[in-house]
């Protein structure tokens, strides 16, 4: 079976203060939502990447800790919304409400868009 080599070229980089939330609903997720020219700018660039419910593959920062992730859209908020996971939670001792700068870099996939 023959497999394609997976190219992957970092263009763009974003940073942005945000506040930590809780959605209250089944699972208890948390995220942070991305500044509103931060999320028009990447749904712009890379809203041709997206997946068939819109989300955006990226790699993340909240101060040391680095994950790779996925951007979701929330259309009530107008934004996307970004999951901070437990661990990243526990890592960088993030509570609910706390506001922290995010990083976040997007790959663009030169097989896709």
């Amino acid at each position: 079976m023959k497999t394609r080599p997976v190219f992957v070229v970092v263009v763009e980089t974003y940073a942005f203060r945000a506040k930590l939330w809780q959605h209250h609903g089944l699972g208890a997720w948390h995220f942070v939502s991305l500044a509103p020219d931060v999320a028009e700018d990447i749904r712009a660039r890379y809203g041709v990447q997206a997946s068939g419910f819109g989300s955006i593959k990226v790699e993340a920062a909240v101060r040391e800790t680095l994950w790779t992730t996925s951007l979701f859209p929330d259309k009530t908020r107008r934004t996307n919304l970004l999951p901070i996971k437990k661990a990243v939670r526990v890592a960088e001792n993030l509570e609910i409400a706390d506001v922290t700068t995010v990083r976040l870099r997007l790959m663009a996939d030169p097989g896709r868009g």
